[in-house]
């Protein structure tokens, strides 16, 4: 299940959230290229990190799963956040540039299939970039932050999933090293341990971060193969039953 989005919304507003956040940006930026002739796509709740990398994009697209709700971004404008389903996003193949995934992964059912959804709409060589929680980190333990929810993740799980969706990594990062400290006066520590636990305690960050490749070319699974054949036969515009009542007409006639 996944975090709802008035919690999400509530610790990133907050002190230990607001520290969460940049030290997640810091553990993005050496793995961040820019990206002004592409397009950007945030899954799950990746919206405090579009803020600060969705501006150097052509253009940028929030999508958030239904179980989690969605909120209108960015403020000031014309909406560009979506409700969906992540294992079916509305959206053609080869479509996206780079996809940046932020609280979705460690809630999905099915991971496999979510990551194959994103192979589906990445361009040829596009990249997809994963924010997870660490399961040997401190914060996958806490539940007063939204990475304590969820199922977390070891770089080792990562790499197999990655590899089974068809995506070669490329680069990795760490972060969130500091305790999620509940009083401000604690929190102020946060980057000096950030800077610390880099260099004596990476194994123990927060969060995993990882950059992938689309392989361009793969087979396409069984489960992919059906799925596709049932959108062939059931096109969203003609109403259930109606292929059936036309066969009827055709009997008596």
């Amino acid at each position: 299940m996944n975090a709802d989005i008035l919690d999400l919304r509530e610790f990133y507003a907050s002190s230990l959230g607001m520290a969460a956040e940049r030290a997640v940006a810091a553990g993005l930026m050496p793995m961040w290229r820019e990206i002004r002739a592409e397009r950007l796509l945030g899954l799950g709740y990746a919206l405090p990190y579009l803020d600060r990398f969705a501006g150097d994009c052509e253009r940028a697209l929030a999508f958030m799963p239904a179980t989690q709700g969605a909120v209108n971004w960015p403020l000031g404008s014309a909406s560009r956040t979506a409700l969906v389903d992540l294992e079916e996003l509305p959206l053609s193949d080869a479509s996206i540039d780079r996809v940046l995934m932020v609280h979705a992964l460690e809630f999905a059912e099915n991971p496999l299939d979510m990551l194959a959804e994103c192979w589906r709409v990445l361009a040829p060589g596009g990249r997809i970039v994963l924010v997870v929680p660490n399961r040997r980190g401190v914060w996958a333990r806490f539940e007063h932050t939204p990475f304590g929810s969820g199922r977390p993740w070891s770089r080792g799980q990562l790499m197999q999933l990655l590899r089974e969706a068809l995506f070669t990594p490329s680069a990795w990062s760490d972060a969130l090293l500091f305790p999620p400290f509940r009083r401000r006066s604690l929190i102020a520590l946060g980057p000096t341990l950030e800077r610390t636990g880099r260099r004596l305690w990476p194994i123990f960050s927060g969060v995993i971060l990882i950059e992938a490749t689309k392989q361009v070319y793969r087979g396409l699974p069984v489960a992919s193969a059906r799925r596709e054949r049932q959108r062939i036969l059931k096109p969203m515009l003609i109403p259930q039953g109606a292929g059936a009542h036309r066969r009827e007409t055709l009997d008596h006639s």
